[in-house]
């Protein structure tokens, strides 16, 4: 498979809700080969707390981002530890999701001279993303994939994220604006409030973390959920909070806050796939955007592996699933 990685430095940006982002970059990885008519182009950005590590494994020949047939950019969202972040740019400001599909669109124009694009599919923040592409972006998206997200993040969904800042500006290095020191405890706590919301009561009733080879929940909470989020840098992750909890695809000059008339405006194709048991990006809002959509298709994963159903790495099942909706679309 062949693949490459490299930056794309966008300059200094103004930002959408004020502000300037010195220097800003993206950090991106490429898979397969950009066909001479450069049709074949999937965008698959990534999603909270994530880089391209740590969802390319979808990017393979035996599931629906094929590389052998598609050239498949994946762009490190802004605050996520690679492209342009608090860790490593001073005085970092307040990015939207908006900021960052229109330097991710920038880039795909200039590097590599694609100005339409099949696909963009999305898990979670990247759903997120993949929507906004959609709404603002008219007939260059052919397809989008809104994998458990929304196209504006619900209530419930802001108070949850609101958990999880607490829980890392509670940590004793905070001190009111900025850390004075790695917040262990904070992002410990954080990964056992994440892993309450992100799976279903019914994993946890199954012990299904047993077949993921956790010897205990106990074993389950510190080896997967705190090690995950001790990975990260914190004031990363507080960023990437912010942008996810003002997410809108309508928070923009061209439709002033109007969800419906955002949605409305879609030309592309979108597959909404939904998980039964998400407890934060419901079935409800999509079901609730589905008929202001030109081109829709719902979709509900039955899965009880809650939001991670939408990212069914150690899941054959669910991956499955999503693979023949995905390849569906694609050949639609």
């Amino acid at each position: 498979m062949r693949t490459s990685e490299g930056v794309f430095d966008c300059g200094d940006l103004s930002l959408q809700r004020g502000g300037t982002l010195k220097g800003a970059r993206i950090v991106y990885k490429t898979f397969g080969t950009l066909s001479p008519r450069r049709d074949n182009v999937i965008v698959y950005p990534t999603s909270y707390s994530a880089h391209h590590t740590d969802i390319e494994w979808l990017v393979s020949p035996e599931h629906c981002l094929d590389p052998s047939r598609y050239f498949i950019v994946i762009p490190n969202m802004f605050a996520n530890g690679l492209s342009s972040s608090p860790s490593n740019t001073p005085d970092f400001p307040s990015v939207t999701t908006y900021d960052n599909v229109m330097q991710h669109r920038r880039m795909m124009a200039e590097l590599f001279g694609v100005d339409r694009v099949k696909l963009v599919y999305g898990w979670s923040m990247g759903a997120q993303q993949a929507y906004h592409w959609a709404a603002l972006f008219g007939e260059a998206v052919e397809r989008i994939v809104v994998n458990c997200g929304s196209a504006r993040t619900a209530p419930h969904n802001f108070v949850f994220l609101e958990g999880v800042r607490t829980a890392l500006q509670a940590d004793p290095n905070w001190d009111g604006t900025k850390y004075i020191a790695r917040p262990e405890r904070g992002l410990r706590a954080m990964g056992r409030i994440y892993a309450g919301w992100a799976l279903s009561q019914t994993f946890y009733r199954r012990e299904m973390w047993r077949g993921l080879g956790f010897a205990s929940l106990e074993d389950f909470l510190v080896r997967s959920w705190e090690a995950s989020f001790l990975r990260r840098d914190a004031s990363d992750l507080l960023a990437q909070l912010w942008t996810w909890q003002n997410g809108d695809i309508s928070a923009n000059d061209l439709f002033r806050g109007d969800l419906e008339m955002a949605l409305a405006g879609i030309k592309a194709q979108v597959l909404l796939m939904p998980s039964a048991t998400d407890l934060y990006f419901q079935t409800d809002d999509n079901r609730a955007e589905l008929p202001h959509l030109r081109h829709g298709r719902l979709v509900e994963i039955p899965s009880v592996w809650g939001h991670r159903a939408g990212n069914p790495r150690d899941n054959p099942e669910d991956a499955a699933f999503i693979d023949a909706e995905v390849e569906k679309l694609l050949a639609s």
